[in-house]
């Protein structure tokens, strides 16, 4: 057995899986995705009238105005915190995630019932007193976060809960804003996987193209 013959075959079958591996394979997926799932490998890109994009079909993110369809909560402000100026903490467990917080744990109840404190910094708004507030029917996914905290969707009948709230401070009859919810319903996955579900930002650039 000749060393110097099998080190260059080794070194040669290294150079070989590496060209395959890390260059040719990676480069014919880039070059597949673009051609053939362009919006999907670019991240699912969502863009108002004017061309910019606005957001990612695949991530939430905050709507709190009367004007629009609020978004579920998340235990990461869907992530738009300021790492280096994040007081509130809603970072500390990463960019996405839950809080696994149990339905009796008291800041679960806090954040969902509010808390009254003497100190204006420690008292809690409550996001059950503000839906009623706003005339909003609860639902659970107005009022819990999702497992990743970052999931893009209502329930319809969260949709519809926030109608007659729309309707008054748009302007707009309510059957065209109920049309909305409709048209921007997304089925079942394959008619028998998953629940219907509607894109919040989706419905929301929709309602800004109302005319």
């Amino acid at each position: 057995m000749n060393p110097i013959r099998e080190i260059t075959k080794a070194i040669r079958a290294t150079l070989v899986l590496w060209l395959l591996v890390a260059v040719i394979y990676p480069f014919a997926m880039l070059a597949i995705s673009q051609a053939a799932f362009s919006y999907q490998a670019n991240g699912s890109p969502l863009k108002n009238p004017q061309g910019q994009t606005i957001g990612s079909a695949l991530i939430g993110q905050p709507f709190t105005s009367d004007r629009y369809f609020n978004s579920r909560p998340s235990s990461t402000s869907y992530s738009t915190a300021d790492p280096n100026q994040d007081t509130a903490g809603i970072l500390k467990t990463g960019v996405s995630g839950a809080t696994n917080l149990a339905p009796s744990n008291p800041a679960l109840l806090d954040r969902i019932n509010g808390k009254t404190d003497p100190d204006p910094k420690k008292a809690i708004a409550g996001d059950l007193p503000r839906l009623q507030k706003a005339g909003i029917k609860p639902t659970a996914d107005l009022l819990y976060t999702s497992g990743s905290s970052l999931d893009p969707h209502i329930t319809p009948e969260a949709a519809r809960a926030q109608v007659q709230r729309i309707s008054a401070a748009r302007n707009l009859p309510t059957n065209r804003v109920e049309l909305l919810i409709v048209q921007n319903t997304d089925d079942r996955f394959l008619g028998i996987f998953g629940e219907p579900g509607i894109n919040v930002l989706k419905l929301n650039l929709a309602l800004d193209n109302l005319r």
